[in-house]
């Protein structure tokens, strides 16, 4: 679980996008951002929860928004699930982990009985100044879009 709360600045964000190219938290300064970790490319929650984000990413988008989407894949496997699924918003390859480990979203993690390291699926709505408004750790992948927007009216 994330160290970080409510009212935090958010941490410094680098690294290439699906793209090749560069992405900083920066390149957001004056927008707000979604910022969701989540653990790999082309399974089926985290294409839920993409998907979700993409359905409903006008109303996002409209709302003030940008999304960014933050995990340890690949630029090339983010590239390929991005054009799959035709995502609207750039995805950060965090190969390093170490944009994870700034967030406090990198962590012990239990599935089918089994424990392993990995990504803690959780959003972090950011406002125009770079501060943490809202942080989403009880993510629902197939209507993750609409939790955001829930969130980002608090």
């Amino acid at each position: 679980m994330t160290h970080l709360k409510q009212g935090d600045k958010a941490p410094a964000i680098n690294g290439l996008d699906q793209d090749g190219k560069a992405v900083s938290l920066a390149d957001y300064k004056g927008r707000k951002l979604v910022l969701y970790f989540y653990p790999k490319d082309d399974t089926p929650g985290c294409t839920a929860e993409a998907c979700s984000l993409r359905d409903e990413h006008d109303l996002i988008r409209q709302s003030g928004f940008e999304v960014l989407g933050v995990s340890p894949d690949q630029a090339s496997k983010h590239k390929k699930f991005a054009d799959k699924y035709d995502l609207p918003f750039r995805l950060l390859a965090d190969t390093e982990k170490e944009v994870a480990m700034r967030y406090g979203v990198w962590g012990r993690k239990k599935f089918m009985g089994r424990e392993f390291d990995g990504i803690l699926r959780t959003t972090f709505v950011i406002d125009e100044q770079g501060i943490i408004q809202q942080v989403i750790d009880k993510v629902r992948t197939t209507d993750h879009a609409l939790q955001v927007l829930e969130a980002s009216k608090v």
